[in-house]
C-alpha cells in the first residue's frame, strides 16, 4: 500500500497567557481548510491530536488539557479600522469536535504579537522602540480587542519580568483591552443578562436549586457561590477533577444554564457546545495556599473565583472568564459583586488556583440596563517554536 507524504503547514507554536496554542496564518492553510467546514476541523483536530481516547495527545501539538488544545486562524482585517481577523478554535480532547462558539482571551494576548511578526501591520506603525497597538477583530463573537504590545529595536518584545500566576517564567507585559466586551447586541443570548435579572434561582433537576449570575460579559458564564456547592471557594484541580460526580453536577448545571441564557434551545445540544457557557464559582477573600505552593493572604485579593473550562476546572483563570468576573464585580448585586463585599469599583483582584489576577471594568446603568464599555487586564506571551506542522495528507 502507498502512503502520500505528509502536508507541511507553515505554523507558530505560542504561549498566550496561560495558555498555548498551534497559530497560522488562513492564506497557508490548505485550500480545502481556508473556509469554515469540515476539511478544516478535521486538519486542525490532527494538528493538535483529536479525537484521543487515551487522553494524551500523544501524536499531536495538543497538552490534553483545555488550555493547550487550542488552534487559532489570523487573516487580513475584514473589518475597517482594524489589523486582522483573529479566528480560534477549541479543540476537544476525546471526541471529534471543534468548538467556534467563543474567543480565548488567554490566546488573545498572542494575536498582537503574531500580527507584528509576520507583516500585519504597517511598518509605519510599528515604532523602533515603544508600544504599537493591534486593532483586532475578534471573528468568532465579533468585538474589538486591542493588544497594546511592546516593541524593541523594532521587534516585539517577548522578554520581560512580568509576572503571572499560572506561568512558570516572567516574560514581557502585554495589555489587553476588551472593548464593548458584552453580547449587548442582537446576536444570540441577547443581552449582558439574558434574563433581565442580575440573580436568578437555576433549578437543575437531580442536582439541587442554585442562585446565579448569568451573564456574557467576555464569555457566557454563569456564576454560582461556592458555599451552595459544598465548596469554600479555595479548591485547586484536584478536589474537583478528581471527583467524577462533582464533574457531571457542574456539567448539569452548564447545559441547564445555556438553556436559561437563550445559547441553545435543549438540554442535549450542551453536548455540541462544550466551550460556551463557562461555569464559576465564587466566594469571599480567605488565606489559602496556590498550586504552586505559594501563601496568599485574603488582605490581598477581593474575592476568589474558580471557573470550569471544557468539564475540567481550569488551572488558573481563562482570559474571557477573567473580563466576565470584573465585569460582574462592577455591577452592584451580582454574585461576584456580593463575594467581593459588595459596592462599586472598576477593578478587582481575585484568587485562582494558580495566584491572583487583576481585572478592570467599566460598568454603567444606561437606559434601564447595564452596559460595559470595557474590560482590561495585563497577561504575557511568547514565541515558542516556528516552522511548519505536519500532518497526514489523507487528513483533508
Amino acid at each position: 500500500m502507498t502512503f502520500l507524504p505528509q502536508l507541511r503547514i507553515p505554523a507558530t507554536y505560542l504561549r498566550g497567557g496561560t495558555s498555548k496554542g498551534v497559530f497560522f496564518r488562513l492564506t497557508d492553510l490548505p485550500v480545502a481548510a481556508q473556509v469554515p467546514g469540515p476539511a478544516r476541523d478535521a486538519l486542525l483536530m490532527r494538528v493538535i491530536g483529536s479525537p484521543d481516547p487515551y487522553g494524551k495527545h500523544t501524536d499531536g501539538m495538543g497538552g490534553a488539557t483545555s488550555s493547550t488544545s487550542k488552534c487559532v486562524i489570523i487573516a487580513a482585517a475584514s473589518v475597517p479600522d482594524h489589523d486582522v481577523d483573529y479566528l480560534y478554535g477549541q479543540v476537544a480532547i476525546d471526541t471529534a469536535f471543534v468548538d467556534w462558539s467563543g474567543n480565548c482571551g488567554n490566546l488573545s494576548t498572542a494575536v498582537g504579537p503574531f500580527a507584528i511578526s509576520n507583516g500585519f501591520i504597517d511598518p509605519a506603525r510599528i515604532p523602533h522602540n515603544g508600544t504599537c497597538t493591534v486593532r483586532i477583530w475578534q471573528a468568532n463573537i465579533g468585538k474589538t480587542i486591542l493588544a497594546h504590545v511592546p516593541v524593541v529595536d523594532g521587534q516585539v518584545q517577548e522578554i520581560g519580568d512580568f509576572e503571572l500566576d499560572g506561568v512558570t517564567f516572567p516574560a514581557a507585559e502585554i495589555q489587553l483591552e476588551f472593548l464593548d466586551p458584552s453580547d449587548d447586541g442582537d446576536g444570540e443570548g441577547g443581552s449582558m443578562f439574558p434574563t433581565g435579572n442580575l440573580v436568578d434561582t437555576l433549578d437543575v433537576p437531580g442536582v439541587g436549586s442554585f442562585q446565579v449570575t448569568m451573564i456574557t460579559a467576555g464569555i457566557p458564564t454563569i456564576f454560582l457561590n461556592a458555599a451552595d456547592l459544598g465548596y469554600t471557594g479555595t479548591e485547586l484541580q484536584p478536589a474537583i477533577n478528581e471527583d467524577k460526580a462533582a464533574l457531571t453536577r457542574f456539567e448539569a448545571i452548564r447545559a441547564h444554564g445555556a438553556v436559561r441564557m437563550g445559547l441553545i434551545d435543549s438540554i442535549d445540544q450542551a453536548a455540541t457546545r462544550q466551550h460556551t457557557p463557562k461555569v464559576a464559582f465564587v466566594a469571599p477573600a480567605q488565606d489559602y495556599v496556590s498550586s504552586s505552593g505559594k501563601q496568599i493572604a485574603a488582605g490581598d485579593i477581593d474575592l476568589h473565583a474558580r471557573a470550569l473550562s471544557m468539564g475540567k476546572l481550569h488551572h488558573a483563570m481563562m482570559g474571557t472568564a477573567a473580563v466576565a468576573i470584573g465585569t460582574a464585580a462592577a455591577i452592584p448585586g451580582t454574585l461576584v459583586n456580593r463575594a467581593a463585599g459588595g459596592g462599586e469599583r472598576e477593578a478587582v483582584t481575585f484568587g485562582h488556583p494558580s495566584g491572583t489576577l487583576r481585572v478592570g471594568a467599566q460598568a454603567a446603568f444606561v437606559d434601564g440596563q447595564w452596559t460595559v464599555t470595557k474590560a482590561i487586564m495585563s497577561r504575557s506571551a511568547r514565541v515558542l517554536m516556528e516552522g511548519a506542522v505536519r500532518v497526514p495528507a489523507d487528513t483533508l
